[in-house]
């Protein structure tokens, strides 16, 4: 059984090891920014406050951090900070242009840069880094996504679809039918998209992203 302590503890250290303020790293996972101050973890009463599985889950998506690294950290045994990989790297600007990608949405071609990033262990993975501001205010210009082409992409989750004529575009997958694909955008200000499944070239899961 692990103590409120070790728990709290082993967050705090994830957000360390990847750059993140306590309030950073659970304004990245999606949660409340004082979701992990010191001041909530206890009750008014005194009693200790713990953080959910679903919030743990976000945790570990949005730092990067491996399950096996957090069970370590609970352990105690704080070990090394895992090593960084080395991915390929595309403006997304670029990737809407011919070249880059292969039939089935994978890296192809010259023009890709290299990024170092921590906690990423699919083998697929690549980075794409933001430009102009039609993905605010999740994603600003500068920032890093990192995307799978082989992860399952399911109902909520935020995905890059390249479409057969040329665009590029993070999207939330609303819904998808036989025929079409439903996109929400990550800027209010930008209207939902329902797309022809003919016209996807590729869609991939964006599985972790800079701060």
């Amino acid at each position: 059984m692990f103590s409120h302590k070790q728990v709290w503890g082993a967050i705090d250290t994830i957000a360390e090891r990847y750059g993140f303020s306590a309030s950073g790293l659970a304004r990245k996972a999606g949660l409340d920014p004082t979701s992990f101050n010191p001041s909530k973890r206890t009750s008014a009463d005194g009693r200790p406050r713990w953080p959910t599985l679903e919030s743990l889950s976000r945790v570990l998506e949005a730092s990067g951090a491996s399950v096996d690294e957090f069970t370590e950290l609970l352990a105690g045994r704080r070990g090394e900070k895992p090593r960084l990989r080395t991915l390929p790297l595309l403006g997304l600007a670029q990737a809407g242009q011919g070249g880059f990608f292969d039939d089935s949405g994978f890296p192809a071609g010259a023009g890709w840069e290299a990024v170092e990033v921590p906690g990423v262990t699919d083998a697929t993975a690549y980075a794409l880094e933001i430009t102009g501001e039609s993905m605010l205010p999740l994603y600003r210009e500068g920032d890093r996504i990192i995307v799978s082409p082989e992860a399952t992409v399911r109902k909520g989750d935020r995905v890059v679809v390249k479409t057969t004529d040329g665009q590029v575009m993070a999207k939330i997958m609303q819904r998808q039918t036989a025929r079409t694909v439903e996109l929400a955008s990550l800027n209010p200000e930008h209207p939902t998209k329902v797309i022809d499944l003919r016209d996807v070239d590729w869609m991939a899961r964006i599985i972790w992203a800079s701060q």
